[in-house]
């Protein structure tokens, strides 16, 4: 059964319920593939590539998340000129795509007009298996793009396509995305201190 199992009277309890289910969420992700999405990001930024982010629903509103704390908190007191593009972003494009051709390609259609060699392409989707998204990730990983997927649940197929899975234990869609939204914080976090230099880091608002 999936989180909640029953009906709650005490929204205090629900709460807490809630968040031990996050904690254990938080706590299911492997450390060593969080290092090697890390270190993807990191060289890309250092590369001057290009970071590209896709979901749908809560995961289009963390993508779009991905641009700001990429892109502008990454850059701040670092020597990095990060780029990140949110292709869940653009309303006038992605719903050209989906009248014109067909939602599945709204992601895919605008990476393989944008996408290059060596750039990198982040989904987002609690059950890995969005059809637009596991699109957008086949032809990434056809085409020379390194692939990290931030999945729950069972993971789908996204999970089996990227590079590096970094897979949420969650049955609750607001526990896992409340996660991937943390991971995308870590994220740009550590890779923005790791490039500060030491004074700083505990003089900055992160």
């Amino acid at each position: 059964m999936s989180f909640p199992e029953r009906k709650y009277s005490d929204i205090g309890t629900y709460y807490g319920d809630y968040f031990d289910r996050l904690r254990v969420a938080a706590e299911s992700v492997d450390s060593g593939r969080l290092a090697e999405a890390a270190k993807i990001l990191d060289l890309a930024f250092r590369r001057d590539a290009t970071l590209y982010v896709c979901g749908n629903g809560g995961s289009a509103a963390i993508c779009d998340s991905f641009v700001c704390d990429h892109s502008k908190l990454i850059q701040t007191d670092t020597n990095l000129n990060v780029r990140v593009v949110s292709l869940s972003a653009s309303m006038a494009m992605i719903t050209a795509i989906a009248n014109d051709i067909s939602y599945d390609d709204i992601f895919v259609y605008q990476l393989k007009t944008l996408g290059r060699q060596g750039d990198v392409l982040l989904t987002v989707s609690a059950s890995g298996n969005s059809e637009n998204v596991v699109r957008a990730a086949t032809w990434a990983r056809n085409n020379g793009m390194h692939v990290i997927s931030l999945t729950g649940f069972n993971g789908g197929r996204t999970a089996e396509i990227a590079e590096v899975n970094l897979h949420v234990s969650g049955d609750n869609y607001g526990v896992i995305e409340d996660t991937h939204q943390s991971l995308m914080h870590v994220l740009a976090q550590y890779i923005r201190q790791a490039h500060m230099k030491n004074e700083l880091v505990a003089d900055r608002l992160f």
